[in-house]
């Protein structure tokens, strides 16, 4: 099984040096933060989200866990897309001074007091999406849907930090056989395999995928393992479509291209990935009547969508948020079997060049698909 390293040596490509590079500023208070518990004793490093492209190296008091709660040395987090948007103050869940962060694995610390079945030294992953657990949607499975559902690295401090205390019915132990680096993808892998079950993929279908940026480069392995043959996805960055075709896909970035793939009848079903009027209105374009249409890119909050092409061709269309505890854990599941799929596009930075790493995802990420903070 290919897997990430826990030992794997730096192969950055920021190019900062660490000498130097970080900036240490005067504690802030771990309650200002919105951390739970007194304080334990020494301090951490973490990457704070102050505002607009404001991110700054800061030292912070070591949190303590409540009762019910884990303390996780974090290891490795994740840049999601989400925090990208937030990093330039485009969304609204992510509001400064916060530390972000919910794509992460580690080594368990501490344990509240009330806490069973897990201990320090623990080696694991969270599922970051923290709901209430007793309200119709968590008891029937879909807990994305908790009317007091938070997330970790938004509405509490994240693991772009060297500690993060978790709630410890969101722990999840790691085999072994999983590396600490590729279990922080977990999250992002059980978003694409949510996705996945609402398209309700089948290995005859034909499969759209619009945007081959982390999520839609993992949908296009879910669909893999779903056994899905025939799979296009479409984008404009060219280093990107490599890697599509790197995994198996088939890779278009115009029109042009796209029509030339396109079955007779559309697609059976299609992904947008991305967020925007016009890959959402392209996914309902080239869906075959009675086609399925999944869409999970939040990029523009409201679009103009031709409706009477969803009335006269009977699509179903859905929206896919985030991902339920049985998501969660087919991802660690396939990464147990077969890794993540996107090792050999995965970057390793030190926290040190956390904000070069954001400003270089938006600025143009080339063939990279992901890339996580060493915090371990």
């Amino acid at each position: 099984m290919k897997q990430l390293s826990e030992k794997r040596p730096r192969r950055g490509i920021i190019g900062i040096p660490l000498s130097g590079a970080m900036k240490m500023a005067p504690t802030r208070n771990g309650r200002q933060q919105g951390l739970e518990g007194e304080t334990m004793g020494g301090t951490m490093r973490a990457l704070v989200y102050e505002g607009p492209r404001q991110l700054e190296l800061r030292t912070m008091e070591i949190p303590r866990p409540g009762e019910q709660e884990v303390l996780v040395r974090v290891h490795w987090a994740g840049i999601c897309g989400s925090e990208l948007s937030g990093y330039l103050g485009h969304n609204s869940l992510r509001k400064p001074p916060l530390v972000m962060g919910h794509e992460f694995a580690g080594v368990i610390h501490q344990v509240g007091s009330r806490v069973e079945g897990l201990q320090s030294g623990d080696r694991v992953t969270a599922n970051p999406l923290i709901s209430c657990g007793s309200c119709m949607e968590c008891r029937s499975g879909r807990a994305n849907l908790c009317p007091q559902r938070s997330l970790v690295g938004a509405g509490r401090p994240g693991a772009f930090a060297e500690y993060a205390v978790v709630p410890a019915g969101n722990i999840h132990l790691l085999p072994e056989a999983v590396s600490l680096d590729a279990a922080a993808l977990a999250e992002p892998l059980a978003c694409a395999v949510r996705i996945a079950r609402l398209a309700a993929l089948e290995p005859s279908d034909s499969l759209f995928i619009a945007g081959a940026g982390p999520i839609g480069l993992l949908v296009l392995r879910a669909a893999q393992r779903y056994g899905v043959k025939h799979t296009v996805v479409m984008d404009v960055n060219a280093e990107r479509l490599g890697i599509v075709r790197a995994m198996g896909g088939l890779a278009v970035s115009c029109e042009e291209e796209l029509a030339r793939v396109t079955p007779a009848r559309g697609f059976d079903k299609c992904v947008d990935a991305v967020g925007i009027d016009a890959t959402r209105q392209q996914c309902m374009g080239i869906a075959r009547p009675g086609g399925r249409v999944v869409f999970s890119g939040l990029h523009a909050a409201d679009s103009a969508l031709p409706v009477n092409t969803a009335i006269r061709n009977e699509l179903t269309m859905l929206g896919s948020f985030g991902y339920n505890p049985i998501d969660f854990q087919i991802a660690l599941k396939w990464i147990e079997e077969s890794g993540t799929g996107l090792e050999t596009w995965t970057v390793h930075e030190p926290l040190e060049n956390g904000k070069a790493c954001f400003d270089k995802l938006l600025s143009g990420p080339g063939a990279v698909a992901k890339i996580l903070l060493e915090l371990g």
